[in-house]
Parts: C-alpha cells; sequence; structure tokens
C-alpha cells in the first residue's frame, strides 16, 4: 500500500526535524505529495478592549493587553513561516511535490481537520512522551490525533532522553 498524500505536523521542537526526515523520505519512497502543517494555538485568550468595563478592567490596561497580543501571535506566524519555507525549501530540493499552510486551531483538532479537508492518506506527527498528570493536565496531541485522525498515523517518539523543549535549530524560526 502506498502513501498518495503524506501530512506532517511541523512545530518548533527538536522532533520536528525527525518528523520531517521520516515524512520526506515516505514521500521520496511512494512518490506522494507532501503536506508541511502547523497549528497556530492562542495560548492566552485576551478579551477584547470593548468588554473592558464589564470586568472592572481600565480599558487603557486591556487595550495594552490586547494589542502585546495581537503582536505576539504576528511574531509566532512569523517564525512558523519561516520554518515552514525552510522545510519546504529542503523537500524541493528533493524533487518533492511539496506545500505549506498553517492556520489558527487547537493542534489535535486542527491536523485532524487538515488531514480530511486535504484527503490525506497518511499524518507524520511527534509525541513528546508526556505521561500521568502531566499528559492528563496539558494534553496529547498524538494521542487524540491517534483517536480522530481520518487517516493513518505515524507517530515519531522522542528519542529516550531527548529535550522536547520547543525550540528550534533554526535561527529564523525562535520565537523571542
Amino acid at each position: 500500500m502506498g502513501f498518495q498524500k503524506i501530512l506532517a505536523a511541523i512545530d518548533h521542537s527538536p522532533l520536528s526535524d525527525l518528523v520531517f526526515n521520516q515524512a520526506l523520505e515516505l514521500a521520496k519512497a511512494n512518490q506522494s505529495k507532501l503536506l508541511l502543517f502547523h497549528c497556530v494555538t492562542a495560548d492566552t485568550v485576551i478579551l477584547s478592549p470593548s468588554f473592558a468595563g464589564e470586568f472592572g478592567v481600565p480599558s487603557r490596561i486591556m487595550s495594552q493587553a490586547y494589542q502585546t497580543e495581537v503582536v505576539r501571535i504576528d511574531q509566532q506566524i512569523h517564525h512558523i513561516q519561516a520554518l515552514l519555507k525552510h522545510y519546504r525549501e529542503l523537500a524541493t530540493q528533493q524533487q518533492v511535490a511539496v506545500e505549506a499552510d498553517y492556520k489558527t486551531a487547537e493542534p489535535g483538532q486542527g491536523l485532524c481537520q487538515m488531514a480530511q479537508q486535504w484527503g490525506a492518506d497518511l499524518l507524520v506527527l511527534g509525541r513528546r512522551g508526556r505521561k500521568g498528570l502531566t499528559e492528563a493536565l496539558l494534553g496529547s496531541v498524538s494521542n487524540y490525533v491517534l483517536h480522530h485522525a481520518p487517516c493513518a498515523v505515524l507517530v515519531i517518539q522522542a528519542p529516550n532522553g531527548a529535550s522536547t523543549r520547543s525550540t528550534s535549530s533554526h535561527p529564523e524560526a525562535v520565537a523571542g
């Protein structure tokens, strides 16, 4: 069974290199299309400045917080665009048909939705190895995807002892 459309979940973690390399090798072996995909998350919910008075917060403070969050999200998008461009160029050098995209969504749901919309045969993503209370509190994207994806899923496990902090070896992609 060959895969025709492979979706690779890319983020700022060290696992992205492993995910990308595995997806690229599968795409080359199967002459598949490759979609590099990232979900931008808004970690903080900032209320619109127009609601400030209803919560007893001065509108000036609420407006500053809102503007700060908008700038942070814009920076996050800029960094992920640079990271996706880097990986897209590497795939193009290997003569792999590649696309790159991102959207604002919770990662598990966003990956499953994109796999459905794009018609992916395979979704490749990393697993940081969270267990127990940490997984219960923070959730597990890979676990969600395994149970909800509309296609086959390949989960790349973090190597033992490897750091799984959200950093990148690509200087243009490190958020400030």
